[in-house]
């Protein structure tokens, strides 16, 4: 059943599409994203800066809702191959950064970066739902999920790897290749045009949309809740790494690659589980395995940390890809861009301000002691999805939340 809906959705050309677009720029992004932390912390020597780099690239989630009024108001096909395009035009500027006096050059790109992937992702948000079944969604976004962080299989060593013989330049270059492919797949996809833009209302039509939602709201609140304790974590690797391993930053990559496992198993079972158990329990389950992994990252042992950073590959995707399926699901076409990205700013922007938060928490605070707070912190909402009244998902989109 499981492997007959995942050939379902492989046999549509643009889902497949769409996953080869993901797959190819996500091996760019996954090795850039590691190789950027790296690149700052081996000119700097500075953990927090090292953090910093990652709240960059997550800073521009914040202004999303407004992000998504571009892909509701522009024509999707022309925005992705563009904005792709862009990207692979400057990241060829990170060759110049040499020295810490440059840093701020990767960080402008790394701004930009993130504007990009906001605007990207609301686009992509709205043709996958036209395209795909809506009974199908939770197996593309599974598998969407998958080939994206699946990535952390392979790019995070690769990306370390060229790091360490040519510096980080070679990582920029590969990325900007990855991206310029990944226009190219986008530009043979068959797109249906949206209807006119102009009466679809303002940018606040998402916010209302997802907030006004009995199922939409305790999903993206609980996403909220579970990526700014997501970005706590996140903002520890480098300590982790350095303080509680005794590795090289390099071995990060290391980590990246076991939580990319997890990432891969459970982008496989999404489609199914959620098809047999309610949205509200599929993700409480995703939510506690990951605050449970992140507790276990205080404990200074290798073993222990691989099978904890694949426990969080495992735990932490559940509440985006059930959050995601349900906005695509509950949305209508004409507010599907601002909705996407309002819950996308709903979820991650707790992540970037944690990251900058965590960046300072690493300096005055001892790991052993913060992770174990952040994993008991985590576990709040997925309780709080078990004790919520269970609500039921309509069939289809409810179009009087998209009036303006």
């Amino acid at each position: 059943m499981a492997w007959s809906a995942t050939g379902r959705v492989l046999r549509d050309r643009t889902a497949g599409l769409f996953l080869a677009a993901v797959v190819v720029s996500g091996f760019g992004s996954s090795a850039m994203s590691l190789a950027a932390g790296i690149w700052v912390k081996s000119l700097t020597g500075s953990d927090s800066l090292a953090a910093l780099a990652l709240f960059a690239v997550w800073l521009p989630v914040l202004f999303g809702p407004a992000l998504g009024a571009v892909a509701d108001r522009l024509p999707r096909k022309p925005l992705l191959v563009w904005s792709n395009v862009v990207m692979a035009l400057l990241l060829t500027t990170l060759t110049a950064v040499d020295s810490a006096g440059r840093i701020w050059i990767l960080f402008a790109v790394l701004l930009v970066y993130g504007t990009s992937s906001a605007v990207m992702d609301a686009a992509e948000s709205a043709v996958v739902a036209q395209a795909v079944d809506s009974r199908l969604l939770g197996d593309f976004n599974g598998l969407r999920m998958m080939a994206n962080e699946g990535m952390k299989l392979v790019a995070p060593l690769t990306g370390a790897a060229l790091y360490a013989r040519f510096g980080g330049a070679a990582v920029a270059l590969l990325d900007a290749v990855s991206f310029a492919l990944a226009a190219g797949l986008y530009g043979l996809l068959r797109v249906r045009k949206p209807g006119p833009a102009a009466g679809d209302g303002k940018w606040t039509a998402g916010v209302r949309q997802v907030w006004g939602s009995p199922v939409l709201r305790p999903l993206v609140l609980a996403g909220s809740v579970t990526m700014l304790c997501a970005g706590l974590n996140g903002a520890t690797l480098y300590a982790v790494v350095d303080g509680t391993l005794g590795h090289s930053p390099a071995y990060a990559g290391v980590l990246s690659a076991a939580q990319g496992v997890g990432s891969v198993t459970i982008g496989l079972l999404a489609g199914p589980l959620l098809r047999r158990l309610p949205e509200r329990v599929f993700t409480a389950a995703g939510i506690a395995v990951f605050a449970v992994a992140v507790g276990l990252r205080a404990l200074p042992y290798d073993a222990v940390a691989l099978v904890a950073c694949g426990l969080i590959g495992v735990g932490l995707p559940c509440v985006l890809i059930a959050a995601m399926t349900a906005v695509q699901r509950e949305t209508p076409d004409a507010v599907l861009g601002r909705a996407a990205a309002t819950a996308g700013t709903l979820m991650f922007a707790p992540n970037a301000v944690a990251l900058a938060l965590g960046a300072g928490l690493v300096a005055l605070v001892d790991v052993r002691v913060l992770l174990p707070l952040v994993g008991a912190a985590a576990l709040l909402p997925a309780a709080l999805l078990l004790m919520g009244r269970r609500g039921k998902a309509p069939a289809g989109p409810r179009a009087s939340a998209a009036e303006a």
